[in-house]
């Protein structure tokens, strides 16, 4: 089951479960779309992968499969920014 995680883990914006902006890696990084374009130029800071969209859960699913609250916050992007 795919882990939806709340939060960009590089500028920390909010990304609830039907949000448009939220892009994952292979791995399930999970940042916004702002910050997988422009700052980490469409590759994952933990795992080199590639970012596409994070796909939207039914709502109808999010009763039995909730999104996470554990937020995440990425070390290595000091050694990006």
């Amino acid at each position: 089951m795919l882990e939806l995680r709340p939060n960009c883990e590089c500028c920390n914006r909010d990304l609830p479960p039907d949000s448009k902006d939220a892009m994952i890696c292979s791995f399930e990084c999970t940042f916004c779309k702002q910050c997988a374009e422009t700052i980490l130029l469409g590759i994952c800071p933990n795992c080199d992968g590639e970012f596409v969209r994070r796909p939207i859960r039914p709502l109808r699913e999010l009763a039995e499969h909730p999104a996470s609250i554990k937020r995440f916050q990425t070390g290595r992007l000091q050694e990006i920014a």
